[in-house]
């Protein structure tokens, strides 16, 4: 019996260790199930670190660096992570030369585009110009005697006559002689009728030389054939007005003796007039003749009176670089006076459609044109253009782009600020990347690998000039610079903003300085180095040491 419980009690106990053993084996698959899935569940809510690519000029100049570093105006370059969408340069297969911005940049920055098309590049030009007289209507009235003014009927400048109305009267003794010639020679004449043959041809080649002696001194042929039918010579002979005009010059005075050839009066016809206008140089190919034109002057300004161009001068004017172009128009009333001012429009071109995108679409660096043309998404490809002939907000595209490509026509020179679009347009030459330390540095051992880049571009424009002001409390200066052969600009004296009031020391006015600077926005220029004429500018950038991976990031400045 005693047995039979000691067995009883060892299996009890046996199976009290297993129960213990299965729940405790239990408790720590459970406890390891836990901390497992609390694992997991602390993993997927941690941030997963991204990877930082390289750090890209904050100016948007091809330039880059593997480690932080500042550019010459003291500005942190900005760090360019793995994944990121923020305007970054395509360099794979169909993409080379590409920019890429994310939809929210480009809402951000006011992108918009518009179809490249045919269309009549037709524009007007509107010019100054001057009333004249046409010269095909103005006569001048002059003897081809000698004579005396015997009698004035038109006494006055501006007077209004006729044609054929008598303008003055003049006695001549050449003509009186003249005429009692061609007296004797009718006379004799007639009274050589019974005469022969050969006496009468030559009575009558002498009344016939008379009678052409007179009509050469302009004698009208109801004078001559008063003449003949009186027999008695006329001791005056009148001048008629040889048009309906207006006398517009008058030197005839009462008993002045003239001479032969000497102008008396001139008569103007100003039913219609001539319109000279001055056309620059730079549009003078596009005005061809019997092209329309409209005239208005500053006493009839809500009238205007339309004409054509009927001449191009074949000359220019050094004076103001242009060439004069006539327009004939009519005249009633007289309301236009010679001389008056007028302007001018003048519609040209336009004959033929061409390819044409928004002039705001062009990007012209001075050397090169580029347009941006939209490729797909968020995906913008530079191209090279040539251009043609220009039109109101319009330029013709002669290569480069096709009909129907969209192109950007708002928000492209912030798209250039915003993205390294000089590495793109760098790879339309060549080969294009980001740039990469030196092999074999420190810093290409332990700097992530660089995305390629272009050839670094040179950091702005430089220039020569002199100091004309210096205000060190608003950090800006005023020279007057040559000309600036990059940007087109000619010599001219403009205000700059200093990158810092460190280079305004020293400066004093009329002082022969050479500067470089670039432009930070549209019309913001920033002077980032200055030096007296005879020295160069520092313009190298100064790197900084690196910074640890933690607090890499984005600096704001307040000058960017």
């Amino acid at each position: 019996m005693k047995t039979a419980t000691t067995v009883l009690v060892i299996a009890l106990v046996g199976a009290v260790g297993a129960g213990s053993y299965w729940l405790g084996s239990q408790s720590r698959g459970a406890a390891h199930s836990s901390a497992e899935a609390s694992r997991e569940t602390s993993s997927a809510a941690a941030p997963k670190q991204r990877k930082l690519l390289y750090y890209r000029n904050p100016m948007g100049l091809a330039d880059t660096s593997p480690v932080p570093k500042k550019d010459p105006m003291g500005m942190d370059y900005i760090p360019v992570y793995e994944g990121e969408d923020e305007a970054t340069t395509s360099a794979g297969p169909g993409g080379a030369g590409q920019v890429r911005i994310s939809t929210e940049k480009i809402q951000k920055l006011g992108v918009r585009t518009e179809p490249a098309g045919m269309r009549l590049l037709g524009k007007t030009i509107r010019v100054a110009g001057r009333i004249e007289a046409d010269e095909r209507r103005t006569f001048a009235v002059t003897a081809k005697f000698e004579g005396y003014v015997e009698r004035l009927h038109v006494s006055a400048t501006g007077q209004p006559v006729a044609k054929g109305q008598p303008l003055f009267e003049a006695y001549s003794p050449e003509l009186v002689s003249a005429q009692r010639e061609y007296a004797i020679a009718m006379q004799g004449l007639e009274a050589m009728k019974e005469a022969g043959t050969e006496a009468q041809a030559g009575m009558r080649q002498l009344a016939d030389s008379s009678l052409a002696r007179l009509r050469n001194w302009d004698l009208s042929a109801p004078q001559v054939a008063a003449l003949m039918k009186s027999g008695q010579p006329q001791r005056t002979i009148s001048f008629p007005s040889p048009v309906t005009g207006i006398v517009t010059e008058k030197k005839a005075l009462q008993g002045m003796r003239f001479m032969p050839g000497e102008t008396l009066y001139q008569v103007t016809d100003l039913s219609a007039v001539w319109v000279i206008a001055d056309v620059s140089e730079q549009d003078i190919a596009l005005v061809k003749s019997g092209a329309k034109a409209r005239v208005t002057t500053t006493a009839y300004p809500n009238d205007g009176f339309e004409g054509r161009i009927t001449y191009v001068y074949p000359t220019m004017k050094a004076e103001t670089r242009s060439i004069p172009v006539r327009v004939e128009l009519a005249n009633p009333g007289q309301r236009l006076k010679p001389a008056m001012f007028a302007q001018v429009e003048l519609g040209v071109g336009g004959k033929s459609p061409v390819l044409a995108v928004p002039d705001s679409a062009v990007i012209d660096s001075g050397t090169r044109r580029i347009v941006l043309v939209q490729v797909g998404e968020g995906r913008f490809e530079p191209r090279e253009v040539e251009l043609g002939a220009r039109a109101e907000n319009y330029v013709e595209v002669l290569k480069g782009v096709r009909d129907g490509e969209p192109v950007v026509v708002a928000a492209n020179f912030l798209i250039d600020a915003e993205s390294n679009l000089k590495a793109a347009v760098g790879s339309l030459g060549g080969h294009a990347g980001h740039g990469s330390p030196a092999a074999g540095s420190p810093a290409a051992a332990s700097a992530p690998p660089a995305a390629p880049q272009a050839k670094a571009a040179p950091v702005g424009h430089k220039a020569e000039g002199t100091v004309d002001g210096v205000d060190a409390k608003n950090g800006t200066l005023s020279l007057n610079h040559g000309p600036v052969a990059a940007l087109k600009w000619p010599a001219m004296t403009m205000e700059f903003k200093a990158a810092n009031a460190s280079l305004l020391s020293g400066l004093k006015p009329g002082q022969a300085v050479r500067f470089e600077f670039v432009e930070r926005q549209p019309g913001d220029f920033v002077v980032t180095s200055i030096a007296p004429a005879g020295a160069v500018p520092d313009t190298a950038p100064r790197a900084r040491p690196a910074a640890p991976a933690a607090s890499a990031g984005r600096s704001t400045h307040s000058g960017h």
